[in-house]
């Protein structure tokens, strides 16, 4: 790996942290750094896998993941740009929305983060890359549990019974 990339990468990373979340005391952006760190290592360690033994069922299973993390990010960021009136950016959305994929998931974009990063790290699914796609799914959780207590501060009630009424990442399930 090489560690120049990684650092500028981890820098990229946090500046990114910093300025969308954290410097308006959005903590749910230190937990998601978490996330974007490990999908981003994954990404340097596995990059050399992604067209090796195109029919073993990794990659199959891969491609599954990475294929299905598109409409969710894509989809919930529509959503949140178009329904969720937002100030400045989508992490500032001052509606709530319930339509659309946020009708079934509270949480379409870390749903994709979660597909994406496991798809990545089913490439070369070695122990380290397993520990870090584990880092992944626990980092998005702990992301949407601190995000969800923001907005529940910030649309109340009604947040409250949305969280009842849909699941976090899969519907029907979880």
């Amino acid at each position: 790996m090489n560690y120049t990339t990684l650092l500028i990468g981890t820098i990229v990373i946090i500046l990114f942290s910093y300025f969308f979340s954290i410097r308006e005391k959005r903590y749910h952006g230190i937990a998601r750094f978490f996330s974007f760190e490990s999908i981003y290592i994954l990404i340097l360690l596995n990059y050399r896998m992604w067209f090796r033994e195109p029919l073993s069922i990794h990659q199959i299973f891969s491609w599954i993941f990475l294929v299905s993390s598109i409409y969710p990010g894509i989809a919930g960021y529509l959503l949140l740009q178009n329904r969720g009136k937002p100030d400045k950016s989508i992490e500032r959305t001052t509606e709530l929305v319930k339509s659309g994929l946020y009708k079934y998931i509270r949480h379409p974009l870390y749903c994709s983060l979660l597909l994406f990063g496991t798809g990545v790290m089913l490439k070369d699914p070695g122990a380290f890359q397993i520990v870090l796609g584990i880092i992944n799914a626990l980092a998005i959780y702990l992301t949407a549990r601190i995000e969800e207590k923001e907005m529940i501060m910030k649309f109340g009630q009604n947040y409250k019974e949305y969280m009842h009424e849909t699941k976090m990442f899969i519907p029907l399930i979880l």
